[in-house]
């Protein structure tokens, strides 16, 4: 920012520049003075149109005084970066043609807002340019919500393509392994829906995150959790945020545990139940989330001779997923499902 003396030599000549054209121009200045539109005149006749009048809009505006102002050249507050397009702009209309720019602009504290600005000659009776009017429209606001939309957009962009992914994944391991149009059906419609419950849960959410414990009742709501048969589950954990990533891909892993238990596991007779508990821990690469899944009273359980997808979603692509390890262990006496992931990419504290 240019240094600025009080009482120099340009802003004696601006001010009497202000008391000529307030003589001249009368009710169209007092219209200046009272609008609550940030509006200046500048000087035509020297080379940096330097200001010759400010209104109190421009002042509220900039957070100058008029002192500091007048004198100083148009461009005294532009901030470093500005648009070359929207500075040749400027000086088209400077050079006699009405115009203007969205220009970032520097307060007097040093902070930026962004600005429409419209260019208007002032010509004498013979025809003489002999000042320039400019306007400004605050556009910091409608600049930050374009900025809000545009991420809102890209995250959106990156959310569909996540959830595409999975679909065609469930998919395409549906038609792998089955040929019946029914089988493939009753494959799919499961895992969708699982999808869905998680989406739900996001969507409720603001898609900032979920509660890990919302989210295991939610996975868990078809299978009994809500209606009569939550003394096949005893969860222990905190209600610990986890961030939308984490919240899509644990939704579909607990689907795919439980149906698991439903068909082999300790839901597969009355007596057999399901802990789950998760805790988060320090280590010396940062906190980590341990989560555990544990089935007991079931029916014994023996090694698989082939993984199925459920499976391969757990151990493969959750793994993936969250940048951490899983581990399914096939104990006799009950399946051990145990997910470690580094807290920090998307689990803390409500």
């Amino acid at each position: 920012m240019p240094d600025i003396i009080a009482k120099s030599d340009g802003q004696k000549i601006a001010e009497a520049e202000v008391d000529d054209f307030r003589r001249e121009l009368g009710p169209f200045v007092v219209a200046a003075e009272t609008t609550r539109m940030a509006m200046v005149f500048t000087d035509a006749k020297e080379s940096d149109n330097p200001i010759i009048f400010a209104n109190n809009a421009f002042l509220d505006l900039t957070g100058y005084t008029r002192e500091e102002v007048l004198g100083q050249s148009f461009n005294f507050l532009m901030a470093r970066g500005t648009d070359p397009d929207s500075l040749a702009r400027i000086d088209a209309a400077f050079a006699g043609t009405t115009g203007g720019s969205e220009i970032s602009y520097r307060r007097k504290d040093g902070s930026v807002f962004w600005s429409a600005v419209l260019i208007s000659p002032v010509r004498d009776e013979s025809g003489v340019i002999v000042q320039h009017f400019a306007s400004f429209v605050d556009l910091t606001d409608h600049k930050r919500e374009q900025a809000q939309s545009r991420m809102l957009i890209d995250e959106l962009n990156h959310r569909v393509k996540n959830t595409l992914a999975t679909v065609q994944s469930i998919v395409w391991q549906a038609l792998r392994n089955a040929s019946d149009v029914n089988v493939i059906r009753d494959s799919i419609e499961p895992r969708l829906f699982a999808l869905s419950r998680s989406h739900d849960l996001l969507t409720r959410e603001s898609w900032e995150g979920a509660g890990l414990l919302d989210l295991v009742n939610a996975a868990l709501e078809p299978f009994g959790i809500g209606n009569g048969r939550s003394e096949h589950f005893v969860i222990t954990g905190r209600n610990i945020r986890v961030s939308p990533k984490v919240t899509l891909a644990l939704g579909i892993a607990f689907h795919e545990l439980a149906t698991n238990a439903v068909k082999y596991g300790a839901f597969s007779n009355k007596t057999g139940s399901v802990l789950i508990s998760w805790t988060i821990e320090p280590s010396p690469e940062g906190d980590w989330l341990h989560l555990r899944w544990q089935e007991k009273d079931g029916p014994s359980v023996t090694y698989p001779s082939r993984k199925g997808f459920g499976s391969r979603v757990i151990e493969r692509g959750l793994a993936h997923e969250l940048e951490g390890t899983v581990d399914l262990d096939y104990r006799s006496e009950g399946i051990v499902c145990t997910i470690n992931f580094p807290a920090s990419n998307g689990a803390r504290d409500g």
